[in-house]
């Protein structure tokens, strides 16, 4: 019997490792390995996941792939971590995989088709993660009439937004599609589903969760064999080997103390304003507190919590992750957030 494998995609700051958190707590006994791959040189989310409490969550069923993005590292970095679970004298009853916020899944679905795990896994379903506050801000998609106006004044305009292209192949991919943070988007649900919609296929599912909430039950077991079908799931770089990532750059902001994390959130939010940022995410060390301090920006939205005692091991600093569009002024940015 093959071992179903969950895929977990979504653009940056949906809500991905925010759901798979509550998958695990709510996993009831479940044996579930978790593959997480980010686009960033600072493992955050696999520390969000380890760091939870949540049994399940130790290290050895949490794997990072750090190599770049999964989608373009299938062969050299994925296959081998798949075989290496798959290998187990007690394998996983269940697989997770959590793409970057930037990954197409369609080159990672493919991957399943190789011989070495072909006949060992499935993949269940593809699920889609979406910020619907961000879409309905339009942060994803570009402005139709804005954009008219620049082709009618240039006829040789190429318009492409590589963040729209990403965001719309994530759901032309998806079985189903989880309506995150759907709390934050008030009277305007209904035309995020209208806008989401038009990037799905029939009979895909749109549901909506709040902080990541779904019932297991409904999230695993799908049962869609998506690797039989995937070269029916359309997307905007078919034809090509992968897909350009030198659109979008990160770098590692490091520094010391943060006495005031009220100030340094009023910078964060400084920075994402004034350099269009799209992410900023890491852990905080914040004097008198043996809490690590994690600290989560998606465009103007910021979100703040301890979530576990800093260990005896670790150095108590500050690293900051950010992310956005090719062309960032990293000594500017590295300046604000830094100050103080």
């Amino acid at each position: 019997m093959k071992i179903p494998a969950t895929v977990i995609t979504g653009f940056l700051g949906a809500g991905k490792t925010t759901v798979i958190r509550h998958l695990l707590a709510n996993a009831g006994g479940k044996r579930i390995a978790l593959i997480i791959n980010e686009f960033g040189d600072l493992g955050i989310d696999r520390e969000l996941v380890t760091g939870c409490g949540i049994e399940g969550c130790e290290d050895d069923n949490v794997l990072e792939l750090a190599n770049g993005c999964i989608c373009c590292t299938v062969a050299d970095d994925f296959l081998p971590t798949m075989e290496q679970l798959l290998d187990r004298e007690d394998p996983p009853e269940h697989i997770v995989i959590e793409t970057s916020g930037l990954a197409l899944p369609k080159p990672l679905v493919r991957a399943f088709n190789w011989p070495e795990i072909r006949s060992r896994v499935t993949v269940d379903g593809v699920v889609a993660v979406v910020d619907a506050p961000a879409v309905a801000e339009g942060r994803f998609a570009d402005d139709p009439d804005a954009v008219q106006a620049m082709r009618e004044a240039d006829e040789m305009l190429d318009h492409e937004n590589p963040l729209e292209e990403v965001f719309e192949d994530q759901l032309l991919c998806a079985d189903m599609v989880l309506l995150n943070k759907a709390d934050l988007a008030g009277a305007g649900l209904e035309g995020i589903r209208r806008e989401v919609s038009k990037d799905i296929g029939p009979g895909v599912k749109m549901v909506e969760t709040t902080h990541g909430a779904i019932d297991p039950k409904v999230l695993l077991g799908i049962g869609a064999a998506v690797e039989d079908a995937i070269e029916s799931r359309r997307s905007h770089h078919d034809g090509e080997d992968d897909h350009d990532h030198d659109d979008f750059e990160s770098f590692v902001v490091s520094f010391g103390d943060v006495a005031d994390p009220e100030a340094l959130e009023a910078r964060i939010m400084a920075a994402v304003t004034d350099h269009d940022i799209l992410r900023v995410k890491g852990f905080v060390h914040v004097p008198g507190k043996d809490m690590r301090h994690v600290v989560q920006a998606v465009g103007p939205r910021i979100q703040r919590y301890y979530d576990r005692p800093w260990h005896a091991e670790e150095a108590r600093r500050t690293e900051l992750v950010v992310i956005g569009e090719t062309g960032l002024d990293r000594d500017a940015i590295t300046r604000v957030l830094a100050a103080g």
